[in-house]
C-alpha cells in the first residue's frame, strides 16, 4: 500500500497536515500523547503482522509534533510552515509503513530520514522557479552550503576548500552552488516599468522565428561594402566640402550648424548649405557607380 492510500484510508485531517488554521493545528497535535516504547513496539507490530490501519494512525499520529519540530528548522527558506509539514507527514507514513520493531530502535530516530527526505524535495522543487540541485552532491551542498552563508559574504579560496572537503565534493561543485544561491529568478518576459528606457528580460534576446542566418551575412556584408564606398567617394572630394560633409552628419559630437562652418570659412550659411547639398549628391552619384 503506497503512502498515499495510507493516508486515504486513515482518514484523519491531522494526518496530512495544516489545511486550516495552523495554530489550530498545532495546538490539536501538542494533545495527542507521546507513546512508551512498548506501546509503540506492540502497535508496529500490529501493522507489521497484521496490517492493522488503526495501530498505524496511532503510530503517525503520535509523531505528529516530531514532524512540526523538524519542519519548523526549514522556515528560513520562506516556504509556508503548513506546506513544510504536511510533506514531513508524508515522510513520517512512508516510515511507519517500513519501520521493523524487532530491530529495536524508536520510530522517532527511524522516521527523520524520511521526513527530512521529503521536506528536502519540496524545498527543491519550490525554492526557486527552475530546480536549484539535481545531483546527490548538489542538494547536500544546497542545504549546507546554505546554512554556511548565513554568517559569511562570498567564500574565500580557502573557506571553499574546507567546505569542499567536509562534504566530500569538488572545489568546483562548491563555487556553482555558490553562485546558484547568489542567483535570483527573472522572468522571461516581464511586463516592463513605466520609466523604462529598454527592455533586458530573457526574451529581448532571443532570435526571430523567422530569421535566416544567410540574410544575416548578407546584411552585415552589405553594410562593410557602404562603409567601404562611403570613405572612397569621401577622399574623392576637395577639403572643405568633406569637411562640411563630415562635420554635419558624421560626427559623434553635436551636429555642426550652418553658422558655424560659415564663421569657420568666412562664407555665408547659404554658401555652406550649397557646398552641403552639392557634395550630398557627389557622393550618391559616386557610391551608386
Amino acid at each position: 500500500m503506497t503512502s498515499t492510500a495510507l493516508v486515504a484510508r486513515m482518514g484523519d485531517q491531522a494526518l496530512a497536515g495544516p489545511l486550516g488554521s495552523l495554530d489550530a493545528y498545532l495546538e490539536r497535535v501538542s494533545r495527542i500523547p507521546v507513546l512508551s516504547r512498548e506501546e509503540e513496539r506492540a502497535l508496529a507490530e500490529r501493522f507489521r503482522a497484521q496490517g492493522d490501519l488503526t495501530a498505524a494512525r496511532q503510530l503517525v499520529l503520535s509523531h505528529l509534533r516530531f514532524v512540526v519540530h523538524i519542519a519548523r528548522g526549514y522556515s528560513g527558506y520562506g516556504l509556508p510552515v503548513g506546506d513544510l509539514i504536511q510533506e514531513g507527514n508524508v515522510g513520517l507514513m512512508k516510515a511507519v509503513k517500513r519501520f521493523d520493531p524487532t530491530l529495536n530502535v524508536r520510530l522517532v530516530s527511524f522516521a527523520v530520514h524520511w521526513i527530512r527526505a521529503e521536506i528536502h524535495e519540496y524545498v527543491l522543487r519550490n525554492w526557486r522557479l527552475v530546480k536549484i540541485a539535481t545531483t546527490k552532491a548538489q542538494r547536500k551542498l544546497f542545504f549546507n552550503l546554505r546554512r554556511l552563508k548565513k554568517n559569511l559574504t562570498w567564500l574565500s579560496a580557502e573557506e571553499t576548500a574546507a567546505v569542499a572537503r567536509d562534504l566530500g565534493v569538488t572545489i568546483s561543485e562548491v563555487t556553482e552552488m555558490e553562485k546558484r544561491l547568489a542567483a535570483r529568478d527573472l522572468s522571461f518576459d516581464p511586463a516592463p516599468e513605466a520609466d523604462d528606457e529598454e527592455s533586458y528580460s530573457p526574451a529581448a534576446y532571443l532570435p526571430a522565428p523567422d530569421a535566416d542566418p544567410a540574410v544575416s551575412v548578407e546584411d552585415a556584408e552589405s553594410a562593410d561594402d557602404s562603409a567601404t564606398r562611403l570613405k572612397s567617394a569621401l577622399a574623392r572630394l576637395d577639403a572643405r566640402s568633406r569637411d562640411i560633409v563630415e562635420q554635419r552628419w558624421m560626427s559623434d559630437d553635436s551636429k555642426a550648424t550652418l553658422h558655424e562652418l560659415a564663421e569657420k570659412y568666412g562664407v555665408s550659411a547659404e554658401r555652406i548649405r550649397q557646398i552641403e547639398s552639392s557634395a550630398l549628391g557627389k557622393l550618391r552619384g559616386l557610391m551608386a557607380a
